[in-house]
């Protein structure tokens, strides 16, 4: 059930009330259509600020890095930045700025697997990954991983 960015919201809605058929337990009046999505509670405009934030609490980040952590994470950012003073705070570097931490994250929060979940599907940073830094992650998220 696919769709476009700007209609996910609708298409969601639509298949969650052909499940409501079924599963009386998803009936009720539509609720997503004002909530913000998982890190996206900050104000429209809040975008530069809050990368300003994230270099300020984690100043190893360059702007560069921080506006990618912002607009793929927003608020949810500091759930996997934590504490990380220093880049090595947050683990391994699989290249293109991906850090364990970060993988860490997706795997827990967002239900990555694979390394095309984190590469492709979560992060795009696919497009700037060789080969053999893809074959590390894949060998990384292939080890057998705590249950949360």
């Amino acid at each position: 059930y696919g769709g476009k960015i700007t209609t996910y919201r609708h298409l969601a809605e639509e298949a969650v009330d052909i499940l409501a058929a079924r599963l009386p337990a998803l009936s009720g009046p539509a609720w997503t259509r004002t909530r913000p999505l998982p890190g996206g509670d900050f104000p429209v405009d809040g975008g530069a600020a809050m990368q300003r934030d994230l270099m300020r609490a984690h100043p190893f980040l360059s702007e560069t890095e921080a506006a990618r952590i912002q607009q793929a994470y927003g608020t949810r950012a500091e759930v996997w930045l934590g504490e990380a003073r220093r880049r090595e705070d947050l683990g391994r570097d699989f290249g293109a700025g991906l850090s364990e931490a970060e993988v860490d994250y997706l795997c827990q929060y967002e239900w990555a697997v694979t390394a095309d979940d984190v590469l492709w599907r979560r992060s795009k940073l696919g497009l700037r990954m060789n080969a053999a830094e893809v074959a590390v992650l894949a060998d990384y998220l292939a080890r057998p991983r705590p249950v949360m």
